[in-house]
């Protein structure tokens, strides 16, 4: 029982279960024998059992086997499979394939149960307590542009699906507040400026402008540059007045950092670059002791193996870099965070970079060898965005594409096509900024969201906000659409759903059903895998599927209207969970 109420939601768990009482009935005492359990794309079945080739291959020719090929595996298979309320049939196909068809009765009361009982039920269970994401993590003094979107929405959709899942997630935002650059930043404070503490952003203007300002002084005017050497190194020995004015540059910036975050409706905890720094000496130092560290060219470094440069932890000058800080920030979400799993989403480019801080990790005891054992560390790359000319995204200056621009101009253009549908008229001046900025967002977010991260992808606002195909706005339309159906019945869900019944008879009734059921093993897999574009697949499916049950079965005024109200609700819900873990606000009315 304790192990059914454990996975509520998740029928290819549930399943596995079963095959796996029925694995070890058919060949007792045989370790290690997983259960291989799939949905099924074919026509003979819901799910399919596929052990039986990679059983027969283990135990043929072994003495009192009676098993004649993988078919007969298959055969006893299906037959050592204990009664259960959920299966309603199943066959042996080719080489042993069992495929199971399951009850549309239990079906049925599985949707409505979750209903009643609320979507949390069929939330993933994963076997971590506790994750890190660090993701988005920009530089301060420098302003958020459109590389940061994917770090910071690829990183929100994995800390939404792991919290979904019951893991408490550390959402961190490691910003680059420390370093080099904040000697030129503080000088050319106080030339620019003698009364520093009086200054605030008005003053400053453009923080973007004032670090172009500050670097091109560096790299022209030596006196300048020698100054402001000295101001990094008097920074880091913690001299008050250094140490003011990177506090008033860092939080100018962070309030720029926050206005973008809060229009994506993103929230991370920041513990940038800076907070590790104390922390630097004594993991160097314990790596040393366990002798991890070595000279190289007057540097420390630490040798990888399979990698022919080291990993540079100390520079030749003295000071520290990515790699200290990368390390000891992994030493500390082990250690201090206690995190089993910490998750890294930067661009393709630093995929090199983690691999080597994973490795010296391993190699330091930190992290197991093996990769499917916790603790542990991953990276989650992604390519870059693209403009249509299939370059780097970027002006027509040839300059990066500020994200708050990159906003403005969605809202602006989903407000355009609202105003075109004639909802000025409609609505007030409120719903039509709020559905404006939600279509908006959203479809910036789900446009980059719907790919595998790891490719390139072209940032095209025509196609984004394109009301047909995989798109936000289609499936927020689609979502709207149910609403109103349900609203124009004039009934509540919340009493139908307590006396009505829901009932799978038709065939499209039946295919809806199913795919809501497997809602929870794609969130799992999503998540498992880090990619989001899993769900964004099942979302835009779940909204096909619907589509075609609204277009064969009447819902209002038929014979079967409480049922088939009580599944556009459930679709609905469904629908704006996965919203939800993909950051887009769902909209009611359009």
């Amino acid at each position: 029982m304790a192990a059914e109420q454990e996975n509520t939601g998740n029928l290819k768990r549930k399943l596995a279960k079963l095959f796996q009482l029925s694995l070890e009935a058919t060949v007792p005492g045989e370790p290690d024998i997983e259960p291989l359990v799939a949905a099924c794309t074919a026509k003979f079945g819901d799910y399919q059992c596929n052990n039986a080739m990679g059983l027969w291959s283990k135990i043929k020719g072994r003495p009192g086997i009676e098993f004649r090929g993988p078919p007969a595996v298959g055969q006893a298979i299906m037959k050592n499979l204990p009664q259960s309320e959920m299966i309603e049939s199943c066959s042996v196909a080719g080489p042993g394939f069992v495929n199971v068809v399951l009850s549309k009765n239990w079906m049925a009361q599985n949707i409505q149960k979750m209903l009643v009982d609320g979507i949390e039920t069929w939330a993933p269970k994963l076997s971590i307590k506790r994750a890190v994401v660090d993701f988005s993590s920009p530089n301060i003094a420098k302003e958020m542009h459109v590389g940061h979107l994917r770090s910071t929405i690829i990183g929100d959709t994995l800390a939404s699906m792991l919290e979904f899942s019951n893991v408490e997630v550390l959402r961190r935002n490691h910003v680059g507040d420390w370093g080099t650059q904040f000697g030129m930043l503080i000088e050319f404070l106080f030339e620019k400026f003698p009364n520093f503490e009086d200054v605030n952003e008005t003053a400053i203007g453009d923080l973007q402008a004032f670090y172009k300002e500050s670097k091109q002084r560096f790299d022209v005017d030596a006196e300048f540059k020698d100054r402001a050497q000295k101001a990094v190194v008097r920074l880091q020995s913690g001299e008050q007045m250094y140490r003011k004015a990177w506090t008033q540059i860092c939080d100018i910036s962070r309030r720029e950092f926050d206005q973008v975050y809060q229009r994506l409706g993103v929230h991370l905890e920041e513990k940038g670059e800076s907070f590790y720094n104390p922390y630097i000496p004594g993991v160097i130092e314990t790596l040393t002791n366990q002798g991890l560290v070595e000279e190289s060219k007057g540097a420390r470094v630490i040798f990888i193996e399979g990698i022919n440069i080291p990993l540079i932890v100390v520079k030749s000058d003295g000071g520290y870099n990515y790699a200290s800080t990368d390390m000891t920030a992994l030493w500390y979400r082990l250690n201090e965070e206690k995190a089993e799993w910490i998750i890294y989403v930067t661009d393709v480019g630093q995929q090199q970079h983690f691999d080597m801080v994973f490795k010296a990790a391993k190699r330091a005891g930190w992290l197991p060898a093996d990769d499917r054992q916790y603790p542990k560390a991953s990276h989650v790359g992604f390519g870059l965005v693209l403009g249509e000319d299939g370059k780097r995204f970027r002006t027509r200056s040839s300059e990066v594409v500020r994200l708050a621009d990159l906003l403005d101009e969605a809202k602006t253009r989903s407000k355009a096509a609202l105003i075109e549908r004639g909802k000025a008229a409609e609505w007030t001046e409120e719903e039509l900024e709020q559905t404006a900025e939600a279509v908006g967002y959203g479809a910036v977010k789900y446009a980059d969201l719907k790919n595998n991260r790891l490719t390139n992808y072209t940032f095209d606002f025509d196609q984004m906000l394109n009301d047909k195909g995989n798109t936000a706005v289609y499936l927020l339309y689609a979502h709207a659409r149910i609403c109103s159906i349900i609203r124009k019945s004039g009934k509540d869900p919340g009493e139908l759903k307590k006396t009505g019944k829901i009932v799978l008879d038709h065939a499209d009734e039946r295919v809806l059903g199913l795919h809501l059921l497997q809602f929870a093993e794609v969130v799992e897999e999503a998540c498992t895998n880090l990619l989001p574009n899993v769900l964004c697949e099942y979302l835009y499916n779940l909204s096909e599927n619907y589509t075609r049950f609204y277009s064969n079965c009447q819902v209002v005024g038929s014979a079967e209207e409480t049922s088939r109200l009580l599944l556009c609700e459930a679709t609905a819900v469904v629908m704006r969970k996965c919203f939800s873990l993909l950051g887009i606000k769902p909209v009611y009315k359009i």
